[in-house]
């Protein structure tokens, strides 16, 4: 298994770094590129790949637990949980979006951007990670 390209972090983030591996979880389930029964990396693996503190991948993982995300399974590695078969509705998917472009929008009135400028690099970058895949 890939775990170098399964989660990516951002050191210079505000949020902590467990909370973006549970985001990033939250949101490939919800796109349906991680469904039930799909396995994702250990602890150690993640924390060696990463280069991060092994409690920090731990906790990431306990907290996607308790939200149903992912099942624990004795000596076996974590799965994705049973009721996620499939994509979320895109109605759904918008939801988890709207947090992350409220900020963005914040951001950019703080800073006096015109819209179609702070749109311009938004539709960029999309385009970007589009081709990075």
């Amino acid at each position: 298994m890939e775990s170098d390209l399964f989660f990516s972090i951002n050191p210079g983030s505000t949020e902590p770094i467990y909370r973006q591996l549970v985001e990033q979880l939250r949101r490939r389930v919800a796109s349906g590129q991680l469904v039930a029964g799909q396995e994702i990396p250990s602890v150690r693996e993640l924390a060696q790949a990463l280069a991060v503190h092994p409690m920090t991948i731990s906790k990431a993982f306990g907290l996607m637990e308790a939200e149903g995300l992912v099942e624990r399974r004795r000596g076996l590695s974590m799965v994705v949980a049973q009721q996620h078969q499939k994509a979320m509705k895109t109605k759904s998917r918008v939801e988890l979006l709207r947090p992350t472009l409220e900020k963005a929008a914040a951001e950019a009135h703080q800073l006096e951007l015109p819209a179609e400028q702070a749109l311009a690099l938004f539709k960029a970058l999309l385009e970007e990670k589009g081709e990075s895949r």
